[in-house]
């Protein structure tokens, strides 16, 4: 990935090779320089060079060590924990809605359905929320590799609680702490993997896709084997199941972090011991506020989605005026955060369309979708392992064309454009099955479905981090991936808050709706192509 040149050298840029894949993947793409460049600011701004040994720091060894398939060995503990923690996220996710909405007699909670989605949307944008706290606590306070070994044990924490005790008082508070782990771990387990190579490292790329390989590899085998364990066994066998699974990525990680380089344990920009308890009564009066709240009935299950969607728009408009009003950005990179502000909007759009995989699709895969394969009926779940399975097979085809075309491959709000679009016609691809019977829609039409949902997140995802920091001020690096992530929080929770106007029996207007409104999205911004580029100031 390019890197934005400091001061105003801004005119001459090298196309963008960027790997692809959801956020995750993209995440592991773009972090790691973006770890560097933040972390050589803080060491000029601190006055040390802590900070900047992240990007030089690598133990001599490492560049001679090849026994992890030709990567450092160290990399197979990130990519080890880094797999499992995406095999118990993406495995308890599988099953967490039907487990909300099926009846007490079917071993479910018996939550209402649309409380019900709007949980998950609610959980699935904190966790995004969460990468935020993350990053600021292994910047200020512990350092990535601290925060990804505590995250790893807090999620699961989480999973032995979902696993344990059939109650909603511990569903919440397990997805909680998955949220808040899940969030601290992917915020950090990039810029660990980014320590093990020097900067200029031609291994480094490869050691990223590999990685990212782990990933999918997780995402693909979590609902398989928690839905499996579910439609034989029972829920708690399938949220205990996630809770192993993320156990051995912790033990197997426990005994490599050793041999990860010290560079993983710096905290690039300490937080002064002075200020320290200040953050701590900060946090315990947050907690204490959110814990008041909820008691009072505030804060409730059936408007968590809502809450979550307000928290995150809060802080959009407060980073955004932050940055926008600082007098330490130039003219350029304000004109640079505005053309930011149309790729935001697209990108929430496209983000609260793909994450009804865990919604919509989850209700229509138990309610529509016909499972049965020659007498057997495929667990609800396994819908989820469709998707991981195309974006390992097209990620290298889409990166690939992206190589062959160099610098006639589209912009970047062009990309954006098509994957609105793209994502708009999958909704429009439920209709010829819309309103059917019980159970009718055809294994291969979802599974068709599917692969243009991920036609279209390989035309946004792997382009959104890596737009952030091309994008952001030299000052603001680090602001400008959280507000990336803010806009999928965003995007996340609304497709939960969406999820309440699904109705089985009149699908039309909901797909119908939905779906020309992304495709909206899309051709507003490919009309705004022009302008855009002209706000972005040499970035493409």
């Amino acid at each position: 990935m390019n890197r934005r040149d400091d001061g105003d050298r801004h005119d001459e840029r090298e196309p963008e090779q960027m790997p692809v894949g959801p956020p995750e993947g993209a995440t592991a793409a773009g972090e790691p320089y973006a770890s560097t460049r933040a972390g050589q600011r803080a060491a000029e701004a601190s006055g040390t060079d802590a900070a900047a040994t992240t990007a030089t720091a690598v133990d001599d060894e490492s560049d001679h060590d090849t026994r992890f398939f030709g990567q450092p060995w160290a990399l197979a503990h990130v990519f080890g924990v880094e797999m499992w923690e995406r095999f118990s996220f993406y495995g308890m996710q599988g099953i967490l809605l039907i487990y909300m909405y099926y009846t007490v007699a079917e071993g479910g909670l018996g939550i209402d359905q649309a409380v019900a989605t709007g949980i998950v949307g609610a959980y699935g944008g904190t966790v995004y929320l969460s990468t935020i706290l993350g990053a600021w606590v292994a910047d200020r306070l512990l350092g990535s590799e601290r925060v990804l070994f505590y995250s790893a044990i807090v999620i699961m924490l989480g999973h032995i609680g979902l696993a344990v005790l059939p109650n909603v008082w511990v569903l919440g508070v397990g997805l909680v702490l998955v949220a808040v782990g899940s969030g601290g771990l992917k915020a950090n387990a990039t810029s660990v993997v980014g320590t093990l190579y020097a900067e200029k490292d031609p291994r480094r790329d490869a050691g990223f896709s590999l990685f990212y390989l782990g990933i999918n590899l997780g995402a693909f085998f979590g609902p398989i084997v928690t839905g499996a364990l579910q439609s034989s066994v029972g829920f708690h066998a399938g949220f205990a199941a996630a809770a192993v699974g993320m156990a051995l990525g912790l033990l197997q990680y426990s005994f490599g972090r050793k041999q990860l380089p010290a560079s993983s344990r710096i905290v690039p920009n300490p937080l002064p011991a002075n200020r320290r308890l200040l953050v701590v009564g900060i946090a315990v009066g947050g907690l204490v506020v959110i814990a008041a709240l909820v008691l009072v009935g505030v804060i409730r299950a059936d408007n968590l989605a809502g809450i979550v969607i307000i928290v995150t728009l809060a802080a959009t408009v407060a980073y955004f005026a932050v940055i926008v009003a600082s007098r330490a950005i130039t003219a350029v990179e304000r004109s640079r955060l505005f053309a930011f502000i149309p790729l935001f909007i697209v990108n929430v759009g496209f983000w609260s369309l793909y994450q009804q995989q865990f919604t919509v699709l989850t209700i229509y895969s138990d309610q529509q979708l016909n499972r049965n394969i020659l007498g057997w009926e495929m667990p609800v779940s396994w819908v989820n392992s469709i998707n991981p399975i195309f974006v390992i097979i097209l990620s290298g085809v889409f990166a690939a064309i992206w190589t062959k075309m160099g610098t006639r491959q589209p912009s970047t709000p062009v990309k954006f454009a098509l994957g609105a679009i793209i994502m708009g016609i999958a909704f429009l691809l439920f209709l010829p099955w819309a309103n059917g019977a019980a159970n009718s829609t055809p294994l291969l039409a979802i599974v068709g479905i599917l692969l243009v949902f991920t036609i279209a997140e390989l035309f946004i995802s792997p382009v959104g981090l890596s737009a952030s920091t091309k994008l952001a001020p030299q000052r603001f690096h680090t602001q400008m991936v959280a507000l990336y992530f803010l806009s999928v929080a965003l995007g996340t929770s609304i497709a939960g808050w969406l999820a309440q106007f699904y109705d089985p029996k009149n699908e039309v207007p909901y797909f119908t709706i939905l779906g020309f409104i992304s495709i909206g999205l899309g051709i507003a911004l490919w009309f705004s192509v022009k302008p855009v580029l002209a706000l972005m100031k040499g970035v493409r």
